[in-house]
């Protein structure tokens, strides 16, 4: 039997310990699902005991919950300052577009040598964001220069052109600088591997991003900023009442259809009473389900409203034709 009787709380409780290899980081996280899954569920249900996980476990709980509060304020943080920096809301958001994609790199990195991603590779990721946005900002600062005097698609091809040498030396300067902790043996520098694996791989993966991706998303804003300053000048269009009508009217019922579809599957988690029942959709999430009817019928909308413009706004024929 047992020595002594442990207490907490005025309950009894017994700890059990133990240590997950990671060898193979596959058979551990095998092991801990069925841990978590499978044994310990059964044993509540069985003997109706309470258990808890903790040490390791417990430990990566709060360091997981932490260091999502960091990043959040991180972002938050970058998107303040280059929102400052630009005067624009909508440019930040280009300049940060390279982040997620720069964690790919990372995560192939970590793949490539057979490392497991671990509570340092977390503050790897989260110092990456901070660093791999210097290439963007150096880009997208060319790009507002140049457009002031050409349009902003030469602007685009010659910004991409002159700043390959800069983008490409100071991503090379922080990846050869650390390169040489990524081949050291000692029991010190592996605990900081998994960071070094992180910084090195998104940079480096990063900066081919950021030629191609950022100068990308550039012109789409570009594009869609002219589309939506169009749209608010047929809004307010005094001269063309029919065409001013035509887009309130499609406005309206996108509207109307995104609170039946999207909106109320998002609050209440299920479709509306008459289109829950359709059999297409019968398998799908909910709000998987209301995207993809409000998508439908928005660019239903779009070709109707194209359709009646083509009819409704047809030029008067000219004298004599």
């Amino acid at each position: 039997g047992f020595s002594t009787i442990r207490r907490e709380n005025g309950l009894r409780i017994v700890t059990v310990s133990g240590d997950i290899s990671e060898d193979d980081p596959n058979r551990a996280a095998e092991v801990q699902r069925v841990l978590t899954e499978e044994l310990l569920p059964k044993l509540e249900q069985d003997f109706g005991i309470t258990t808890h996980q903790s040490g390791l476990a417990e430990q990566q709980r709060e360091f997981l919950g932490d260091a999502t509060l960091g990043l959040i304020f991180c972002l938050l943080g970058i998107y303040m300052v280059l929102a400052w920096v630009f005067a624009s809301w909508t440019r930040p958001v280009v300049v940060m577009t390279v982040i997620p994609f720069g964690l790919i790199g990372a995560i192939y990195g970590h793949d490539l040598w057979g490392v497991p991603l671990s509570m340092f590779s977390i503050v790897g990721m989260i110092g990456m964001t901070g660093i791999i946005i210097n290439d963007s900002i150096v880009l997208i600062s060319t790009i507002d220069q140049y457009s002031e005097k050409r349009g902003l698609y030469p602007a685009i091809i010659d910004a991409v052109a002159d700043r390959l040498r800069p983008v490409l030396l100071t991503t090379a300067t922080t990846v050869l600088g650390l390169a040489p902790l990524l081949y050291e043996r000692s029991s010190q520098a592996e605990f900081l591997r998994p960071t070094v694996i992180t910084l090195v791989y998104g940079l480096g993966f990063g900066m081919v991003l950021v030629l191609l991706l950022v100068p990308a998303v550039l012109a789409v804003q570009g594009d869609l900023g002219r589309q939506i300053t169009a749209f608010k000048r047929g809004l307010r269009a005094q001269a063309a009442p029919r065409a001013r009508a035509l887009l309130w009217g499609a406005t309206v019922l996108i509207l109307i259809w995104f609170v039946l579809t999207l909106g109320w599957a998002s609050v209440t988690g299920a479709l509306a009473p008459p289109l829950a029942t359709l059999p297409a959709l019968a398998a799908m999430n909910a709000v998987l389900a209301g995207f993809v009817l409000f998508m439908a019928g928005a660019v239903g909308t779009v070709i109707l409203c194209f359709g009646l413009g083509a009819l409704v706004l047809r030029p008067a024929p000219l004298p004599g034709e």
